[in-house]
């Protein structure tokens, strides 16, 4: 009886009648996101400006949307469209992303700017167009195509990988499972506001679908739900055990000269957190450990332990002995000394803001607008 029902389930009348209860549930219940717009607003026939949804999609990539919704609003405001951001120095650019992580990304969304600003300004509008840009995978071209310029596409993210897991109870291990959740995407995509469907799809299981205790008495999707028939659509989607994550250790070096200012260096272009800027460390990577003594400092000096940071990366985890020391302002090749009224705005990731605010507390920190004193009367 399971398997012919979820035969049935795969026809397309059911995708089609999938579609249709969803786009209703958005009209009413959709996210409202600084770069979308809404299904009235599409039905006035606005459309999206591609920029702001390759930006969004970019940014959104390992990231959350709470995080992202503030860096999408700075980078707009910088750089209002893709000419903006192309003619932006990349330093800018990094020091707008840092804290946002996967520094690739950033670095990638320049390239892409350059390159369709030499083109004219114009995004590809088509799925195999995009993925010939920086940065663009099967993902972000098939999202762009479908919510910029609504065609059909099939968007396929965490979320969306939830949904279909549950809709279908697919047992094979999401690892595994990608063709087949996406064959299933593919059959449900509507030809009539494929972009709103695939926002739809995303918001279900952003709101509704969500990874612990699901609301499935609001989903419009739940009387063809397997998850729901079942009883347990929490053991959806099925994965693997996750494999530890190996600890690398090294020490982080915090000079401080006597105006306050901090030493700092950039890194390599390539590479892990490449092209950000860093106070000096040692010679970890995701495969070695580097010194975590004070023997290792780039310079002689009084140098102090303040403490010990931990920060994870997606294949490694990394703890860093803090070292604090006063100097007399010399400046090593390949340094450059940041004011305190500069750090903040430094292109800082965030593993060397922990390792910074262990030696100085509140250096990193946006200073307040109502923080300075006022002049006397």
């Amino acid at each position: 009886m399971a398997p012919a029902d979820q035969t049935r389930k795969t026809t397309p009348p059911f995708g089609a009648d999938i579609a249709s209860r969803l786009l209703g549930w958005y009209d009413v219940h959709h996210r409202e996101l600084p770069w979308r717009i809404t299904p009235r607003e599409h039905a006035r026939g606005v459309m999206p400006d591609p920029y702001r949804i390759w930006l969004s999609e970019v940014m959104l990539q390992q990231t959350t949307v709470e995080a992202v919704k503030a860096y999408f609003r700075v980078f707009v405001e910088k750089w209002p469209d893709v000419g903006a951001l192309a003619a932006a120095p990349t330093e800018d650019v990094m020091k707008a992303w840092a804290g946002l992580g996967y520094y690739s990304r950033a670095r990638n969304l320049k390239a892409c700017a350059d390159l369709v600003a030499q083109r004219g300004g114009r995004f590809p509008d088509t799925e195999a167009g995009l993925r010939e840009l920086p940065g663009i995978g099967a993902y972000t071209s098939a999202a762009i195509t479908a919510i910029a310029f609504d065609r059909p596409a099939a968007v396929v993210d965490g979320n969306v990988e939830r949904v279909i897991s549950r809709l279908f109870s697919i047992t094979t291990p999401l690892s595994e499972a990608k063709a087949e959740i996406r064959a299933h995407v593919e059959r449900m995509v509507p030809g009539t506001r494929p972009g709103d469907f695939a926002q739809a799809m995303m918001d279900l299981g952003a709101t509704i679908c969500t990874p612990r205790r699901p609301s499935c008495m609001l989903c419009p999707l739940r009387e063809d739900c397997s998850a729901v028939v079942s009883g347990d659509p929490e053991h959806f989607p099925v994965r693997l055990p996750k494999a530890d994550k190996p600890l690398r250790r090294g020490a982080a070096f915090v000079a401080v000269r006597g105006d306050g200012a901090v030493l700092l260096r950039k890194r390599a272009e390539k590479g892990l957190l490449g092209g950000m800027t860093e106070v000096p460390t040692t010679a970890w990577t995701a495969r070695i450990d580097g010194a975590t003594t004070q023997a290792a400092a780039p310079f002689p000096g009084n140098w102090k332990p303040t403490g010990r940071i931990a920060h994870v990366f997606t294949h490694f985890a990394l703890e860093l002995d803090v070292f604090l020391a006063h100097t007399n302002g010399e400046t090593p090749a390949g340094h450059f000394w940041s004011l305190p009224s500069d750090i903040s705005g430094e292109a800082l990731p965030t593993v060397m803001k922990k390792a910074i605010e262990a030696a100085i507390p509140g250096a990193t920190k946006k200073p307040s607008p109502h923080s300075a004193k006022r002049p006397h009367d």
